[in-house]
């Protein structure tokens, strides 16, 4: 589902955008152009049938001028050394953004865990997690579930690591299961923030939940729950897809029963009573809510003025175009971006770390509330500097989070001299 633009590019150019607007100190815009550090290591796995393959692993560190590194890993087949590193410095400002001590990781091997079993995953995550064991650590970078990960592979790194040193730590990983330190809430934490972020927009609209008619691109871990959590606020679900394609009703989908026809079958299409549609068709759709929450690169200038949604809240990471962003905003239509919109899966793995590390766990429902307290704080200085500024709100966004990474290394200076 990725498009041809490089994530690196797109990145780089925001960034310079902002640097731009903001008149930002030039040794701080040349620090922040480039990652801190990068790894990349050769992961070599027996395989079931007993051969050896090698896949190659890849860790970036943007920045962590605010606090330890801290970003998903993601195994997917086109994972390379700029998605990672792009992915990295959009954490940066991500965790500014919502005002978290972390800075900007991003992880990922490349490979097809579709046509992995679970002892070969297995297999690649310890292998993988050796080569960087001296690089995670709870004080140091602290990685979480990304595309195509999850709890099971956050519980293989945090093994592999307290095996090296010889006692468990939980605060090396987040988004992990909760008999082994996870934090509760923490599974359906993005699209939490995310529907957030649009509760956020309706009021500023005022505009009722129940009115609003919903499409999610990418039917994973992130768009399942943003629908599911809609759905039973009110809102009406009406397509729904994956990477082999999407369904559409526009009287409604029910978004457990879909996931369970996806858990059957291993995709959306074919739900009963639903029409047939494409991923680039679903993001054409007429609806108030659009949800892209698959891969980098989806709403680009060849197909944003055809967009009909009036909300856009970004789950994945990177799914529009700089270019793409402009008509966006000249249309009118009211944007989240992915540095706010998913920004709650980050918010509760810091709530997660911390619990770790005390070893002292809160309930759901603190966990919850705390998430929207940083959530609302977060888009309301978000969409005060974008009114103000007159600016989108990805400009304002990063406005906010770029100049907080600025301050902490200003502050910081630089060593040594």
């Amino acid at each position: 589902m990725s498009g041809t633009h490089n994530a690196l590019d797109v990145a780089v150019r925001q960034f310079d955008m902002v640097a731009e607007r903001i008149n930002l100190d030039p040794a701080i815009h040349k620090r922040l152009r480039v990652p801190a550090r990068c790894y990349i290591v050769s992961c070599p796995v027996r395989m079931d049938d007993r051969s050896v393959e090698v896949f190659t692993g890849y860790r970036v560190h943007h920045n962590t001028s605010r606090g330890p590194a801290k970003g998903g890993i993601r195994y997917h087949p086109d994972v390379t050394l700029d998605e990672v590193t792009a992915l990295s410095m959009w954490m940066t400002w991500k965790c500014a953004v919502v005002d978290i001590p972390y800075g900007g990781a991003k992880g990922g091997v490349a490979c097809n865990p579709k046509q992995m079993s679970r002892t070969e995953l297995q297999h690649l995550t310890r292998r993988y997690t050796s080569e960087l064991v001296n690089v995670f650590g709870p004080r140091t970078d602290i990685p979480a579930p990304d595309v195509y990960t999850n709890p099971q592979i956050m519980a293989w790194i945090m093994d592999t690591y307290s095996m090296s040193i010889g006692y468990a730590e939980p605060g090396v990983v987040t988004g992990k299961p909760i008999p082994i330190g996870g934090s509760l809430g923490r599974n359906e934490a993005t699209s939490r923030g995310c529907v957030f972020s649009i509760y956020s927009m309706l009021k500023r609209l005022n505009r009722d939940v129940n009115e609003q008619t919903v499409a999610v691109q990418g039917y994973g871990n992130v768009g399942y729950h943003a629908a599911d959590i809609l759905h039973d606020a009110g809102a009406t679900i009406v397509a729904a897809s994956d990477s082999r394609g999407g369904v559409y009703n526009p009287k409604g989908l029910d978004p457990r029963d879909l996931a369970a026809h996806k858990n059957e079958t291993g995709t959306v299409q074919g739900y009963p009573g639903a029409d047939s549609i494409t991923n680039e068709e679903l993001l054409e759709l007429e609806c108030t809510v659009l949800i892209p929450a698959a891969l980098d690169n989806q709403i680009t200038e060849r197909n944003a003025d055809r967009i009909k949604a009036d909300i856009i809240a970004e789950g994945a990471n990177g799914p529009t175009t700089p270019a793409a962003d402009d008509i966006l905003y000249d249309r009118g239509k009211y944007h989240l971006p992915d540095v706010l919109a998913n920004a709650g899966g980050v918010t509760v793995s810091y709530f997660e770390w911390v619990q770790g590390l005390e070893r002292y766990f809160w309930t759901e429902e603190e966990v919850n509330s705390k998430l929207k307290g940083i959530m609302d704080r977060a888009f309301e200085n978000v969409w005060h500097l974008s009114q103000t500024e007159k600016v989108n709100m990805r400009m304002a966004s990063y406005m906010i989070g770029v100049k907080r990474v600025a301050e902490a290394m200003l502050l910081r200076g630089l060593y040594p001299q």
